[in-house]
């Protein structure tokens, strides 16, 4: 049985660190790894179920297995390509269903309070806003997110009925009869955050972001910084029971502070991992490597 796989990236984070460690990991386990940007894959549907896929119009034999890394990303098209790999019998780490569960921010809201989870009130907005019924149900300050997005873009806080007004105002003048998600702004956490790893229902990794520059974000590619965080016994069971819920193998799972416990903010199917392996020293890529290789049935470190 072959020993390649393919990561899914576009060709623009073929250099990021991420990629690099990943694919040195996988390196040391012994497994061929090549990356294939998903956007150079041909889809072809046919009643034959052939067992080869085209890539740069060149016909290929299928991977071992597919570890797409497009996050909130993941277009359309790209789903369609994960979805095919999986109809041919090819192992995906994170299914395209996981994908779908997370990239709807209020989609994977629903799962969570289905499955009994700490979750901040969220409302789903349709055209025209109600301001006065959102002041009643979720009052101000508030979070205010777009339905997709990653790394802190789409989120903003409105301190007061005013400013989310203008917010409002801004959003109709780029995208007219838009859906926004809004939530109760959790005072405890302004300012910083959890960021949790879980691979294969199994924390490998927290860490605290903290702002630098009093922004209500943390994240780090907004110039927060980074602490180790001991995990305990909330942390470990929200945030394996969160990726349960939303059936990831690999996760980001967010947690806000709140009076001395924690509440999920959201969760990732794509988590960068640079910031949680210079913070605490885990070697987040090579738990990756061995739970795919586990995953797939890739014994021994020999060909």
């Amino acid at each position: 049985m072959n020993r390649f796989g393919w990561i899914l990236v576009k060709d623009k984070f073929w250099e990021s660190y991420e990629t690099n460690r990943l694919i040195e990991e996988f390196q040391k386990q012994n497994i061929d790894i090549q990356l294939v940007d998903p956007n150079t894959i041909d889809i072809f549907v046919n009643k034959e179920n052939k067992k080869s896929i085209v890539v740069n119009g060149l016909e290929s034999d299928l991977p071992r297995f597919v570890f797409p890394r497009t996050g909130s990303g993941t277009t359309y098209y790209i789903k369609a390509v994960i979805r095919h790999f999986e109809r041919m019998g090819v192992p995906i780490i994170n299914s395209s269903d996981a994908i779908d569960n997370v990239k709807d921010k209020l989609y994977s809201h629903q799962i969570l309070a289905e499955s009994n989870l700490d979750i901040p009130k969220t409302m789903l907005l349709k055209h025209p806003i109600d301001v006065e019924f959102v002041e009643k149900n979720i009052g101000f300050p508030a979070i205010v997110k777009t339905i997709s997005g990653s790394y802190g873009r789409g989120v903003f806080l409105a301190e007061t009925k005013k400013q989310f007004k203008q917010l409002l105002s801004m959003a109709e003048l780029t995208k007219p009869k838009y859906n926004i998600i809004v939530q109760e702004f959790i005072k405890d956490t302004w300012g910083k955050d959890l960021r949790v790893l879980v691979v294969n229902n199994k924390v490998v990794g927290c860490m605290m972001r903290q702002s630098t520059d009093d922004d209500f974000r943390a994240n780090l590619t907004r110039g927060g910084e980074g602490f180790p965080y001991e995990v305990n016994e909330q942390i470990e069971w929200l945030s394996v029971e969160s990726s349960k819920a939303l059936n990831l193998d690999i996760a980001g799972v967010d947690l806000l502070f709140d009076n001395g416990g924690y509440k999920i903010c959201e969760v990732n199917s794509n988590p960068g991992f640079e910031g949680m392996e210079n913070y605490t020293g885990k070697n987040i890529a090579g738990e990756i490597v061995s739970f795919i290789k586990l995953k797939v049935g890739i014994n021994g470190k020999n060909h």
